[in-house]
């Protein structure tokens, strides 16, 4: 769009130009010095030319050839005094340049923006006072005008231009971490997720192993979702999902939002812990067929993670009574994790149709 403004530019110059021949050849005769009007004519098309192919290229346009416009255009207003006549010039005929000189003022707000383009119309109107004496309320009004809006005008352009930009940036980072999350979701990914879950279902050094794949395989995913496992980590927030997406493997599948959910960096370990401990007890008690899933879920009060299974459950009351018989699994690794980070869990089951284990933690 900037580009464009530059092109119209070049054809208002050449159009003024063409308005000024006009008048300068149908008056020249008229002047003192008829012969010096041709020339400023003849140089007021070399420097047409010469602004028509450097603005052309947006590296040429420095502050420098800018002021240049600016100065020349200057100095043929001035030249009028010693070309035409004192007659014609006290009677109110215009310079020998006329709308030509509002070329550099356009040239300065397209390039510096409404101050530019207000200091370049002042220059011509104290170039226009130096000429005529008197003000004149019109063109000092039409050059401010000019200069000040097409000025403001840019600065819009080049926003809206800045915005679009980056926006079509984010929309190809986009498409190319979905091209990449594609191309190694079945593979790479898979792969880490299996040496995790037989490295912890062998103990010893593969269990070891099992934790580095688990790791690697968090720091992939969201290198392919677009986003940091330590999200937030500066400000002492982490980001849920990296302790939630390693949790999956062949049989457990993890769902996850696609932005950053982040929560204290205790808060996050706990839940992560919680949500991990819950996935043990599906591996060793739900059936060896059994299949698990867990999903992340934000709101504005609290972050839920839920892990529900489709194994073969358990009675109402099993849970209290292995509380009474010490086995504390449940009731300390689950429930009272949560619980130590003001959070709360649920933990529901039934013979044949599974078990869901809800963990919340509130924002407040």
């Amino acid at each position: 769009m900037l580009n464009q403004m530059w092109r119209a530019l070049a054809a208002f110059r050449i159009m003024a130009l063409a308005y000024a021949a006009v008048l300068i050849v149908r008056d020249h005769d008229q002047y003192a010095h008829p012969a010096v009007g041709l020339v400023v004519l003849a140089g007021m098309a070399c420097w047409t030319l010469v602004t028509f192919v450097a603005y052309a290229r947006p590296a040429a346009r420095t502050a420098g050839l800018i002021a240049a416009d600016v100065a020349v255009a200057m100095v043929f207003i001035v030249s009028t005094r010693w070309i035409d006549t004192a007659a014609r010039i006290n009677a109110g005929s215009p310079t020998l340049p006329t709308i030509w000189a509002a070329s550099s003022v356009l040239a300065s707000a397209l390039a510096g923006g409404a101050w530019a383009g207000l200091a370049a119309a002042l220059a011509i109107i104290g170039a226009d006072v130096a000429e005529h004496s008197p003000l004149q309320p019109e063109n000092t009004a039409l050059l401010l005008i000019a200069g000040g809006v097409v000025g403001y005008l840019v600065r819009i352009v080049v926003r809206a231009e800045e915005v679009a930009r980056g926006a079509a940036q984010r929309e190809a980072a986009a498409a190319e971490r979905e091209r990449l999350a594609r191309s190694i979701h079945d593979s790479v990914l898979q792969v880490l997720a299996l040496v995790t879950s037989r490295g912890r279902a062998l103990g010893g050094e593969a269990a070891e192993l099992g934790r580095l794949a688990a790791q690697q395989e968090a720091v992939l995913r969201a290198l392919v979702s677009g986003a940091s496992p330590d999200v937030g980590h500066d400000t002492g927030l982490l980001d849920v999902r990296a302790v939630a997406e390693p949790l999956a493997d062949g049989r457990i599948t993890v769902s996850c939002p696609a932005t950053a959910v982040l929560l204290p960096e205790q808060a996050t370990r706990a839940l992560g812990a919680a949500a991990a401990a819950a996935i043990d007890n599906v591996r060793r008690h739900a059936g060896a067929d059994a299949r698990c899933w867990v999903l992340l879920e934000d709101d504005a009060a609290a972050v839920l993670l839920t892990v529900r299974d489709d194994g073969c459950g358990f009675a109402a009351g099993r849970l209290a009574e292995a509380a009474a018989a010490g086995r504390l699994g449940v009731a300390q690794s689950i429930v009272g994790r949560l619980e130590s980070i003001g959070g709360s869990a649920s933990v529901i089951s039934a013979p044949g149709i599974g078990t869901e284990v809800e963990l919340r933690v509130p924002r407040t």
